[in-house]
């Protein structure tokens, strides 16, 4: 260590720079070489010192809450499998000024553009490999190189619209290249997401600091991409790999947040050439897609046959110019490590100039020079996997420093050179700026690489002012990514005069409604499901519920009734007698599962409240505390269900989803009424049956209001069966069900009814005509199987 930050002893931020070092031959983002404070530093570091180490804490956790509130997260992969884990925000931001990333832009700029025309030509004339600029082998043997998107010139003209770049700063100051993101870039949304909440960390500071605002950057890309269609009734996707995917939080939030349909591969067909969404009105046009997806998984026709997550055609649509695609398939090939070698002369050759931002030096040991030089110079190299995509202090398992064994061999590192020169490249040992993260009360200097964004515009490439950086838990460069314990900061880009407070909106006289049916069939199809499952989940409760309370009055369970009613209970899974929370919370998290899948179109207070659900699940009581607690805790979780139902079904805008949500509530409780009474209206059924019906319906009150008389099988089937004001009784549902399908697309069309809507009205009409001595048990168990088969009907219709 070296070079102390010097601080009067009176300044308020000398404990808070305790001990503050530079790092031996390391730049850091808050010293500059002589030890002094950077002034871009000074006024937030001396915000953070006035401030008690209890503020500082408190205000930590305000930014973690937010983060959990809404649900940011990624997910952790190891060998046991994966899992969500919290967004592990660094609550210092990183912080730079606007003239030196004035400097890092132009460099940026240049380079987005140098490797379009690196992508334009290796996928058109490919001069560069007939140049001898570029080795050959190092296209045609790498598995991004996709020979069936040779020639085709991508609908628009260009092959890259989002890029982004891993950079660091070099020991002497400077800025530099670690690796090219050009595939399917990921963490522009995390960005945001930090933003608001480093923002609201330091609510008193950030208004007043002159930081450069995210919206303009993401309102130009918008309005890109929706200059890219070619017209305004298509449509533009978030193609998605999907929820296991470890950025899919992002996806679903950028897709919020700009406005477009987040899809998977599922959803899509290509039809006549194009490009189609299956969706709940039918198949829609969509001609620009923004690619989250690795290229070689897109087509399983023409490219991955394995895949089954891709659509078959996408390659033909493209090659027929019938869709936009960001960035084009094959533009992977760009990410290759050893391209690192070449592009500061390819530079120079395809643009008449030099690097103004150069990358990490690298040399490609299929040459006979440069494998020299590696072999002289290992000690001080990373030597690894020329095709590889990873940067190079990111751990693979395959590459190594200096002169050590190659893993899993016996090789020395200069024997695996011999042998594999051609499929090695040696980079300099990266050497990371740090940059100050709070440790116990004081600011300590961690390793940090920045993740910059650029994107183009019809105004030429714009450069996101800011980013993320991701930082080291340790002093080992290796550890900084996430799958590694490393953490995020917010980066921000700082002006000396106050900057323009910009959003999303850009103001248009004119506005236009979107269509309510363009809703994907999977999408639908999920909506749904989450509606039966919660609805399913509040019907064990009630019935658990109803179970132990009764075994509270009795203090056993050998009654006749709560012999019924665990058997009933055993019919939906459930043994009273046993733990239920694992049961439980099985059943929540069902319904989470579906939320999952249509996070883009699902609210956050939703998806906590259903976080929370499974929490409380989870908590249930044990055998040892049957009866009182027991039921106590159900009651409990009842309330957090109707908290639930109040924030998705009052709250949420009446489009096309709410109404598959709600029809999924209506079917279900349909269904489950019916067999309720069929069980506990029976005429063999035990003493105190109708009673626990009419309890487990909801139904006392309005049972005591309707009825003069006591309890009996005609008041509770007229009550909880064919009462069209009782929201829990079968016919109230079926009316539900019938006018949310009224309203769906194709339930109006011309000429003879469709059979979905005919079959609702019929069992509705029939409904309606019974008295409640009519309505049997045998009748009931009829109705639940004609209501269980809508179910089918309306599958067929809508999420085929």
């Amino acid at each position: 260590m070296t070079g102390r930050v010097a601080t009067p002893p009176s300044d308020p931020v000398a404990a808070l720079l305790r001990g503050y070092e530079r790092y031996a031959g390391v730049a850091d983002e808050l010293v500059d070489a002589k030890g002094e404070m950077r002034p871009v530093w000074r006024p937030f570091v001396q915000h953070l010192g006035r401030l008690s180490r209890d503020t500082v804490a408190a205000r930590f956790a305000r930014g973690d809450q937010y983060l959990r509130d809404a649900g940011v997260f990624y997910r952790l992969y190891a060998e046991s499998g994966s899992d969500e884990r919290s967004w592990p925000l660094s609550h210092v931001p990183v912080i730079v000024h606007e003239t030196e990333w004035d400097e890092i832009s132009a460099g940026l700029i240049q380079r987005a553009e140098l490797l379009e025309k690196v992508a334009a030509d290796l996928y058109g004339p490919n001069k560069l490999v007939a140049g001898g600029h570029l080795p050959a082998q190092l296209v045609a043997q790498n598995p991004e190189w996709l020979r069936p998107m040779v020639g085709v010139v991508p609908k628009g003209g260009h092959f890259l619209h989002f890029l982004a770049f891993e950079i660091g700063r070099s020991p002497d100051g400077s800025w530099f290249v670690l690796g090219d993101r050009t595939q399917a870039p990921s963490g522009a949304g995390f960005a945001l997401e930090n933003r608001v909440a480093t923002s609201r960390v330091f609510t008193d500071f950030f208004a007043g600091a002159n930081v450069h605002r995210l919206a303009a950057f993401f309102r130009g890309f918008r309005d890109a991409m929706n200059g890219l269609r070619k017209d305004e009734s298509t449509r533009v996707g978030i193609l998605s790999p999907g929820p296991m995917n470890d950025t899919y939080f992002e996806h679903t939030y950028i897709a919020r947040y700009l406005g477009f349909m987040l899809l998977e591969g599922e959803d899509l067909v290509v039809q006549d050439g194009a490009v189609m969404v299956r969706t709940v009105a039918g198949l829609k046009p969509v001609d620009v897609l923004w690619r989250r997806l690795d290229a070689r998984f897109a087509d399983p026709l023409e490219l991955d046959p394995s895949s089954r997550i891709g659509t078959p055609g996408m390659v033909g649509a493209l090659r027929a110019g019938q869709v936009a695609m960001v960035n084009a398939l094959g533009s992977g090939l760009l990410e290759t490590r050893a391209f690192l070698a070449f592009l500061p002369r390819i530079c120079e050759v395809l643009m008449g100039e030099r690097l103004k931002l150069p990358n990490i030096a690298t040399w490609w040991c299929g040459q006979s020079a440069e494998r020299a030089y590696v072999l002289a110079n290992a000690e001080r190299m990373l030597i690894g996997p020329a095709l590889s995509n990873r940067l190079p202090f990111e751990a693979d398992g395959a590459t190594v420093q200096g002169r050590a064994f190659r893993p899993g061999a016996h090789a020395a590192v200069s024997d695996w050179i011999a042998a594999e020169g051609p499929a090695l490249v040696g980079q300099e040992a990266v050497t990371l700026s740090t940059t100050p993260a709070y440790v116990d009360g004081r600011l300590r200097p961690l390793p940090m690489s920045l993740r910059a964004f650029v994107v183009r515009t019809p105004d030429g490439w714009q450069v996101m002012p800011g980013g993320y950086a991701r930082i080291g838990r340790t002093k080992d460069a290796s550890a900084i990514a996430m799958q590694r314990g490393g953490s995020v900061a917010d980066v921000w880009i700082v002006s000396d005069k106050p900057v323009e407070a910009d959003t999303m909106v850009a103001a248009p006289e004119t506005f236009r409604r979107s269509e309510l049916g363009v809703l994907p069939s999977r999408a639908a199809d999920n909506l749904y499901w989450l509606g039966r499952y919660v609805e399913r989940v509040e019907t064990a409760v009630r019935l658990l519920r109803a179970w132990h309370l009764r075994l509270a009055e009795s203090g056993t369970a050998d009654r006749p009734l709560l012999k019924s009613l665990g058997k009933y209970l055993a019919a939906h899974g459930f043994d009273p007698v046993q733990p239920i929370a694992e049961a439980l919370a099985e059943r929540v998290d069902d319904a989470r599962s579906c939320a999952g899948k249509v996070r883009d179109r699902f609210s956050t207070d939703g998806w906590m409240a259903l976080s929370d659900l499974a929490a409380a699940a989870s908590a249930m009581p044990g055998p040892d505390h049957a009866g009182d607690d027991t039921a106590r805790a159900l009651g409990q979780f009842l309330r957090q269900i109707a908290g639930f139902s109040g924030l998705v079904h009052e709250n949420m805008y009446r489009f096309t989803g709410w109404r598959f949500l709600t029809l999924g509530r209506a079917l279900e409780r349909a269904n489950s009424m019916c067999w309720t009474l069929a069980t506990f209206a029976d005429a063999k059924a035990p003493e105190g049956a109708l009673d626990l019906a009419v309890e487990v319906g909801d139904s006392l009150m309005s049972h005591r209001r309707r009825y003069t008389v006591a309890t009996n099988r005609a008041t509770v089937i007229d009550l909880l069966a064919l009462d069209d004001r009782n929201p829990r009784a079968i016919f109230f549902q079926l009316s539900e069900i019938r006018n949310q399908i009224a309203k769906l697309p194709g339930s109006d069309a011309a000429g003879p009814m469709p059979q979905l809507p005919r079959r609702v009205l019929e069992l509705h009409t029939g409904l309606a005509v019974l008295s409640p001595d009519e309505l049997t048990t045998d009748g009931l168990l009829k109705l639940r199987g004609a209501t269980a088969g809508l179910s089918g009907l309306i599958a067929d219709t809508y999420f085929g």
